[in-house]
């Protein structure tokens, strides 16, 4: 192996960890995502009063912030594996998965402007 071969092993070595770092980043966004979550719909099914469509909306729509922000990590992580060593098989799959990806962020940001817009009388929060 010449010196451009291994330096070319180095940095597939390395994107390879990155992705595995950026991919663990996601799992801890979704957990501690999850964790805020439960807590904030545990403490509003034990309040006395009852819980608002406004309070549970709101731990929803905090859950769903952070959701987007953990596919755009694993987004990211993807396409790192990618880069390094791509095959048309791998591209395609990369494809598919970024399609599907963008979907999902692309409603979840859709609700969370919508009910941004309501929570704002029909303005756009700014």
């Amino acid at each position: 192996m010449n010196v451009s071969g291994a330096a070319l092993d180095v940095v597939k070595t390395a994107t390879g960890w990155l992705a595995t770092g950026v991919e663990a980043a996601a799992a801890i966004v979704i957990a501690l995502a999850v964790l805020r979550a439960l807590w904030g719909a545990g403490t509003l099914l034990l309040r006395p009063d009852g819980v608002s469509d406004n309070a549970s909306e709101g731990v929803r729509l905090r859950l769903a912030r952070w959701l987007a922000v953990a596919l755009e990590f694993a987004l990211a992580a993807d396409i790192l594996r990618t880069a390094v060593a791509p095959s048309w098989d791998e591209i395609g799959k990369l494809a598919a998965i970024a399609a599907l990806r963008t979907l999902l962020n692309y409603f979840l940001q859709r609700e969370i402007d919508s009910e941004a817009r309501r929570d704002h009388g029909g303005s756009p929060p700014s």
